[in-house]
């Protein structure tokens, strides 16, 4: 997938859309798929992760928010990861508390994403 970056242009609550100029190329071959995870820096020092759940046409792609839009506005960047959202996997997670990112919430070290898997199964 080539990596191009995306600017929000709609909030509806949890639900973002997402324009990419595709600047004459196949839309199909640069925009990312369907569970692919987006970044979106708020500026403050903390990221947000969505997840494209449909192509709505126009170099526009719709996505879920996997935390609050507080604080987002039209234009700002979303990133293509290139991969689904990921989480850890084996005996580092037993008896710790994630959030839906992966991220560990139970103020203790951060967990090693060796042998992640995606959320969404194929």
């Amino acid at each position: 997938m080539s990596q191009i970056t995306g600017h929000i242009s709609q909030i509806i609550g949890a639900v973002i859309d997402v324009y990419f100029d595709t600047e004459g190329q196949d839309a199909e071959k640069v925009l990312p798929k369907i569970h692919d995870a987006l970044k979106i820096d708020r500026g403050d020092g903390r990221v947000l992760i969505v997840e494209v759940q449909q192509h709505i046409g126009e170099d526009t792609v719709r996505c879920v928010a996997m935390d609050n839009t507080d604080g987002l506005h039209r234009g700002m960047e979303a990133i293509p990861l290139g991969t689904p959202i990921l989480m850890p996997a084996g005996d580092q997670i037993k008896g710790r508390m994630l959030n839906v990112i992966g991220q560990p919430i139970d103020g203790m070290k951060q967990l090693d994403m060796k042998g992640a898997y995606p959320i969404h199964l194929t």
